[in-house]
């Protein structure tokens, strides 16, 4: 990749960068693209897809109720309630 690629590319996306560094910016991206033309040109046909790197399985807790309804306690400081609900006013008319 050539810098004049990098300036570019940082332009399209409306980043900012240090003319200082775009040598160094198209060396590592250089070196990123290399890299994954070696990783695409390996055989992976006999190569099952993963869906996780980590064959593990979650630990789930029961289903249980751990806290109280407290419904008629938060509704005692609410200005207006009706049948359980909450009543607000009309924000759209």
């Amino acid at each position: 990749m050539q810098p004049s690629d990098v300036a570019r590319i940082a332009n399209l996306a409306k980043l900012a960068a240090d003319a200082s560094e775009i040598d160094q910016y198209a060396s590592e991206l250089t070196a990123i693209l290399s890299m994954v033309e070696q990783m695409n040109a390996l055989d992976t046909t006999a190569i099952e897809p993963l869906a996780h790197p980590l064959e593990l399985t979650q630990r789930l807790r029961s289903d249980q109720i751990t806290e109280p309804d407290q419904r008629k306690y938060f509704q005692q400081i609410a200005p207006m309630t009706e049948d359980g609900f909450y009543l607000v006013p009309r924000v759209i008319e």
